[in-house]
C-alpha cells in the first residue's frame, strides 16, 4: 500500500487551490463582461427604442402608416408581417451597429484580431438570432390573442409611456440580451488561440 508523502499532499493541495483560483478569475471575469456588455446593450437599447420612435413617427407622418398596419402577407397564410416589425428591423440594425463598436472597442477589447468587418459578420448572425427571439416576443405582446399581450387597458396607445409597440420593444429586448452575451462571448469576440512553438537549441 503506496502512502503519499507531505511534499506530495502539499503539491495536490496547491494545484487545487489554484484551479480554484483559475475558475474564480474566470467567473469574475465573465461577471465583468456581462456587466460592461450590459451597460452596452442598455445603451444600444436606447438607440433602437429612438430609432423604433423615428420610424414609426415618420412613417406616420410621411404615409400615414400605423404600425398595427399589414406591410406583407406570409405566403398566402393566415400570418402578416406588420410595420411594427419593420420599424424594429430598421432599428435593430443601427442598433446593432453601435453596440457592435463598443463591445469591439470597450467590453471585448483585446478579444479579437480581426477586422472590423469579419467581426461584424459574425456579430451581424448572432444579433439576427437574438433579434428574431425579440421579434417572436414582441409579437406575441403586441397579439391581443396571445396568452402574454400587454394589457389593452394600460397600454391604449393614448400617450407614448402607454404606447404598446414601445414597451414591446423594450421587453423583447431585454430578453433576448442573455442569449446575445453568450454567442458574442464563444464566437464573435472569443479569445484567439495561443500557439506554443517549440524551439530546440542546438547542442
Amino acid at each position: 500500500m503506496s502512502t503519499i508523502s507531505r511534499r506530495e499532499r502539499g503539491s495536490v493541495s496547491s494545484e487545487e487551490t489554484r484551479g480554484r483560483s483559475r475558475s474564480y478569475a474566470r467567473l469574475r471575469s465573465t461577471a465583468r463582461q456581462f456587466l460592461m456588455f450590459g451597460l452596452v446593450g442598455g445603451s444600444g437599447t436606447l438607440v433602437n427604442l429612438a430609432v423604433s420612435v423615428l420610424s414609426k413617427k415618420t412613417a406616420g407622418w410621411a404615409a400615414d402608416i400605423s404600425e398595427y398596419d399589414v406591410f406583407m402577407n406570409l405566403l398566402g397564410t393566415d400570418y402578416n408581417i406588420r410595420w411594427f416589425n419593420v420599424f424594429m428591423a430598421i432599428a435593430f440594425l443601427v442598433a446593432n451597429t453601435w453596440n457592435y463598436q463598443l463591445n469591439r472597442s470597450w467590453t471585448f477589447r483585446g478579444y479579437s484580431q480581426r477586422s472590423w468587418w469579419r467581426g461584424f459578420f459574425p456579430f451581424l448572425l448572432t444579433g439576427i438570432g437574438a433579434f428574431l427571439v425579440s421579434q417572436i416576443v414582441a409579437t406575441l405582446l403586441m397579439n391581443p390573442s396571445s396568452p402574454i399581450a400587454l394589457s389593452p387597458e394600460l397600454f391604449d396607445d393614448s400617450t407614448g409611456l402607454r404606447t404598446k409597440f414601445y414597451w414591446a420593444t423594450a421587453i423583447s429586448i431585454i430578453v433576448a440580451m442573455p442569449v446575445n452575451f453568450i454567442v458574442n462571448k464563444l464566437w464573435a469576440f472569443r479569445k484567439p488561440k495561443v500557439r506554443i512553438v517549440k524551439t530546440e537549441v542546438p547542442g
